[in-house]
């Protein structure tokens, strides 16, 4: 091997470690206000995707602990409405490294009824991130 070969291989990036689902794993909650509700007192659709991206960069952090951002929400799907007073879980976890700088990041929103315990399965949606 000669001398400038091994100088590009020491220069070349370290492989990846890949990480297991759960390690990616985040679950969240939180409580909305009238504010953050239509004249029907349900969430608006925004305010649920803000939460969402949201969830989605946390799960997203582990898999790469540098800054990154949102480059798509590929697919959005509101199933059912939340509102106002409900609890909201949010679940999310990197689904897959789509190439080197990027991963796909799957988030699941439920609402959960105080007074009847009731959880229903309200958003689902994929997002895709990369660094910097």
């Amino acid at each position: 091997m000669s001398n400038s070969e091994a100088k590009s291989n020491s220069l070349a990036a370290p492989p990846l470690a890949g990480k297991p689902v759960n390690a990616s794993r985040s679950e969240n909650d939180a409580r909305l206000s009238p504010q953050d509700a239509n004249p029907l007192g349900y969430i608006l659709g925004g305010r649920v995707m803000h939460l969402m991206d949201i969830a989605a960069a946390i799960a997203a952090h582990p898999a790469q602990p540098q800054p990154r951002r949102t480059v798509s929400v590929d697919y959005v799907d509101f199933r059912n409405p939340i509102r106002v007073g409900e609890l909201i879980v949010l679940k999310s976890s990197v689904n897959t490294r789509v190439s080197i700088p990027r991963w796909e990041v799957g988030v699941k929103i439920f609402s959960e009824n105080f007074l009847t315990g009731e959880r229903k399965h309200t958003t689902s949606a994929y997002l895709t991130f990369c660094r910097g």
